[in-house]
């Protein structure tokens, strides 16, 4: 298995720190607004590796959650609500919205306020390897003191240092130094430490947090592409100040656009996670738009590509539909077309998590059951690795089709049986055109008439 390491920026042998396990840290959300389809993308991403990485080694999933931040500040000021009232309502929110996407929760989802403590403990260790200084209150990284900083963005310090400033109120020795913890303002929360009372920056929150959980080297790293910088790197900094070997691989994901443009409220392309379940009802639309693009690249999100994973979506429907139409008390034993399916898909999601060349596979298998339905062996065991496979993407196939059927439908679908039974074909005709009328597709088959909703 390899993976592509945003570190070295190529593609590496997979080999877990620990034999047959595997830990990953996941940067997740600041909980100050509604999450969006943005944030359902990195969600989902990690959701699938996770996922398939479990078929294969014992997996600890770490996600967690900045409930402490200027931006949850700044939103609680504007609602006249407290900052802990402003984190706790949109990490719900971000809780439903993973329900409601059917994206598993991590096996860990620290938060930022419980482990000030070890937060506090840890900057102290910078501060006594002088990695760190303390200035009027506030405790600054020494960024001079980081060799080989700049790694996983590739940027060079020096060119950095160019138009660089230093904020006012900031007393720091190098205008590239950042904040590991800040000194308290009136009316913000704050913390007891050695150095006054304050709370952390943001890049401290992860690095104690990974190590404390997973250890002081883990196995993978992950997050949003717009985190490399200066987010991860200053990670790297302050857990290897520290004296930690850290996180062996990194994996970032791109982000996503609204009809070619970023996403803003200010733009008007906003689409929060429930609006979207709210237009489209279901979530594997938008789990599929993610599919068809390889994690590391931008995805565009348009109606018109909508359209087509409604599409994508009714072929897998269709085909178990069918499926289901069978007498399934044959056999299921392997068929070695369909075993060749199952490894073609395991060879792309080794190959860096190819996630669209898994799923083109998946609608070879498709094609191959289609031509071969009137085989009870080849459509049984086409269904069950169908279903297994497709659980790796998060994806809800099971429970689709005829068992769905509303009773209206369903005795129309019989009226028109019986008109075609006595050759009354105009009737049949014009329930036909009634069904499609109602967004309903019919076709006819050997075993019956089969139908689906339009996409």
């Amino acid at each position: 298995m390899r993976i592509y390491n945003s570190l070295t920026r190529s593609k590496e042998e997979f080999v877990p720190l620990k034999k047959d396990k595997v830990g990953i840290y996941v940067c997740g959300p600041t909980v100050y607004d509604e999450p969006h389809i943005g944030h359902a993308r990195s969600a989902y991403i990690f959701d699938v590796i996770r996922r398939y990485l479990s078929g294969k080694y014992e997996v600890t999933f770490v996600r967690n959650v900045t409930d402490v931040d200027d931006k949850i500040i700044d939103k609680a000021r504007k609602d006249s609500k407290s900052p802990e009232e402003v984190s706790k309502k949109y990490l719900d929110a971000y809780h439903d919205d993973m329900k409601l996407l059917g994206i598993g929760m991590p096996d860990k989802e620290p938060l930022a306020t419980e482990y000030i403590p070890k937060m506090v403990k840890f900057i102290g260790i910078l501060i006594e390897k002088g990695s760190a200084y303390e200035s009027a209150g506030d405790v600054y990284f020494n960024i001079r003191s980081a060799k080989g900083y700049g790694k996983l963005s590739n940027q060079n310090l020096d060119k950095m240092e160019t138009g660089s400033r230093v904020a006012a109120g900031e007393q720091k020795r190098d205008p590239l130094d950042f904040a590991l913890w800040k000194k308290a303002k009136e009316g913000e929360p704050s913390w007891n430490s050695p150095w006054g009372a304050g709370r952390p920056g943001w890049h401290i929150e992860c690095s104690v947090m990974s190590s404390d959980i997973l250890g002081d080297e883990f196995d993978i790293h992950g997050g949003g592409v717009d985190l490399i910088f200066p987010h991860h790197e200053n990670e790297i900094a302050q857990s290897e100040g520290a004296g930690n070997a850290f996180a062996r691989y990194w994996i970032h994901n791109g982000l996503l656009t609204i009809d070619n443009e970023k996403m803003a409220k200010s733009l008007g392309n906003f689409i929060s996670i429930k609006d979207f379940m709210l237009k489209h009802k279901d979530a594997d639309y938008l789990k599929l738009l993610f599919l068809n693009t390889h994690y590391r690249h931008p995805v565009d999100y348009t109606d018109e590509r909508m359209h087509e994973m409604k599409a994508q979506k009714e072929r897998f429907v269709i085909i178990l539909d069918k499926i289901k139409r069978i007498n399934d008390q044959g056999s299921t034993g392997p068929v070695k077309e369909l075993e060749e399916f199952r490894a073609k898909f395991e060879e792309a999601m080794d190959d860096d998590f190819n996630m669209p060349l898994a799923l083109a596979h998946l609608f070879e298998m498709v094609n191959y059951t289609n031509k071969n339905i009137d085989d009870v062996k080849v459509a049984l065991r086409s269904k069950k690795i169908l279903l297994e496979l497709s659980s790796v993407f998060g994806l809800d196939l099971k429970n689709r089709g005829s068992e769905d059927l509303p009773a209206k439908v369903g005795a129309l679908i019989k009226e028109r049986d019986e008109a075609r039974a006595k050759k009354d074909y105009k009737r049949s005709d014009d329930i036909r055109k009634k069904l499609s009328d109602m967004g309903v597709i019919l076709e006819d088959t050997k075993e019956g008439t089969i139908w689906r909703k339009e996409p």
